[in-house]
């Protein structure tokens, strides 16, 4: 295809500028007619207005082209000869009229000459017509806008080809000669949709979102199950109404790939997913009444659930696979049916069904977990219908293309990655470069007790949550510096190698913030967290 090219009004109209052609007495005309869209061209000539030159044609209306001669008009013994860009195009009859067999229509500029000679005196005809083939779509950028306040009006700024019309959201915006515009739409609007159209009929569209940065999250998380649970749901919510955090992530699939609330999913209903731990709607009400908003967990590939029946119904693609073609992972911590395959379409669907789900029903947030490849040798696995792309493309491309499917519902979107994923990408296919493209936020799993010695220059990571949080979080700073995107950490509240309380809490809390990081998810399986590690938020 050929590359975009703007062609100066002044380039559409010089031929006006010409010495008259002789022309024949009679209203002799070529008439180029759109096949069966019932729109018809007439090339100038005596007594016809018409299109004459600086036609511009889509691919579809080029495609369709069909050009004619009126064989009574010219005269049924004159010779005529027709010329595309200087090559000879056949008339041939057509009842009455005389067909010209144009060739496909390529891209660019064509000149059509007809010119003929009658018996009649002083009838000979030279009839030109110049046009253009266009199938390009024109260009059309819009800066993702710097929200400096989220409560008041955002303005965004943009270009498109000079010769395209701009609409945003179907109202057309002024621009100026060099394509440029600026708009501003009120505060809290989600999406903006902008459309360049070009002469030909060419469209470009582009969705960007006004809310700009995610505002501060302080979450801690709790599961589908243990919302059931008057004492864990009842402290949770009491940290909320002190002013300690402003988020709950409750989980919407888990784990074991069990949706907590009574999805309508048809994949989730049919494999036993959908349970009805929760009333999604209830929960959500009640979250937000006491003042936070709720942030749906969605654990994407790893799920049980879902690979153990698309294996039994042989749908093996939807599985990671060995070499072999046997399920990875058999024998391993995360059981033989554990990770389903991210290139996989049904698998992506259903992950990004559950989103849509989830945001209509009122999640603030959608944040995805285990959205990468299982860990391991990348020899020893397979992803059916991965094609020429890598794993991390494919995982770029799946969280882009959830992000496109929510937009209209005006939600956030989190992907929680590993800590080693901002220095190790390839490890577990988390390339922080490209997902910060893509989301709203990144959360890095960057619990002390995860980390092996000396990473980070760091002896015991474990017992220097302060050092080991600071210093990897810096990395994820780096990589998400000068987009929109923000760094919401996971933090450990539970102790494993050592024992957390509230001051080693409190010291990931710092860590977090010495990187301008304000945000934070708690981390507990039993959600049971310590107050006494938080300050309270309403001051922010």
């Amino acid at each position: 295809m050929m590359a975009k090219r703007h062609i100066p009004h002044s380039d559409y109209s010089y031929r006006h500028r010409r010495p008259a052609r002789r022309r024949a007495l009679i209203a002799t005309a070529v008439v180029l007619a759109l096949g069966g869209v019932g729109w018809t061209f007439f090339v100038s000539g005596p007594g016809v207005q018409g299109l004459a030159d600086g036609a511009v044609l889509d691919g579809r209306r080029a495609a369709r082209v069909s050009a004619y001669l009126d064989a009574k008009a010219a005269g049924a013994q004159e010779k005529v000869r027709a010329t595309l860009d200087g090559a000879v195009v056949a008339v041939k009859p057509e009842g009455a009229r005389l067909k010209l067999a144009l060739p496909p229509l390529a891209e660019g500029r064509h000149t059509l000459v007809v010119e003929g000679a009658s018996s009649l005196p002083f009838a000979s005809y030279r009839e030109v017509v110049d046009f253009m083939v266009d199938t390009t779509a024109p260009d059309l950028k819009v800066a993702e806008p710097d929200v400096k306040n989220v409560t008041g009006p955002v303005t965004i700024t943009g270009k498109a080809a000079t010769d395209a019309k701009v609409t945003v959201d179907g109202k057309e915006v002024s621009v100026d000669k060099a394509g440029a515009f600026k708009i501003t739409v009120p505060k809290g609007t989600p999406v903006v949709q902008f459309t360049a159209v070009d002469r030909a009929g060419n469209t470009t569209t582009k969705a960007v979102s006004a809310r700009g940065r995610r505002p501060m999250i302080r979450a801690a998380h709790i599961t589908a199950i243990g919302w059931g649970n008057d004492t864990l749901r009842g402290n949770i919510l009491a940290l909320v109404r002190s002013g300690k955090l402003n988020a709950v992530q409750l989980d919407v699939k888990d784990e074991d790939g069990e949706v907590g609330y009574a999805s309508q999913v048809p994949l989730a209903r049919q494999i036993g997913a959908s349970k009805g731990y929760y009333d999604a709607r209830k929960a959500i009400a009640e979250i937000h009444a006491a003042g936070a908003q709720v942030i749906g967990r969605i654990v994407a590939f790893r799920d049980p659930k879902l690979a153990t029946a698309a294996w039994k119904a042989g749908k093996h693609n939807q599985v990671v696979l060995t070499p072999e073609g046997q399920p990875y992972g058999a024998g391993g911590h995360y059981g033989a049916l554990a990770f389903t395959n991210f290139a996989d379409v049904t698998v992506r669907k259903y992950n990004q069904d559950l989103a849509v789900e989830a945001s209509k029903l009122g999640f603030d947030d959608i944040l995805y977990d285990y959205v990468r490849r299982p860990d391991g040798p990348l020899s020893k696995m397979r992803f059916p219908g991965i094609g020429t792309a890598t794993p991390e493309q494919s995982i770029t491309s799946f969280v882009a293309d959830t992000r496109t499917a929510m937009r209209p519902h005006a939600k956030y979107l989190g992907v929680s990655v590993f800590g080693i994923a901002a220095t190790r990408p390839t490890e577990i296919a988390q390339d922080i470069a490209a997902l910060v493209k893509v989301s709203d936020y990144i959360a890095p799993m960057v619990y002390p007790s995860h980390w092996g010695p000396g990473e980070y220059g760091v002896a015991n990571p474990d017992t220097a949550p302060y050092a080991i949080v600071q210093r990897s979080l810096a990395d994820f700073a780096r990589q998400a510096k000068g987009t929109q995107t923000a760094i919401v950490p996971w933090l450990q509240d539970f102790s494993m190698g050592s024992t957390y309380g509230p001051t080693q809490v409190a010291e990931q809390i710092k860590a977090a913030a010495a990187n301008k990081m304000d945000s934070f998810i708690l981390w507990n399986a039993g959600a049971r967290y310590q107050g006494a590690a938080l300050q309270q938020i309403a001051a922010h």
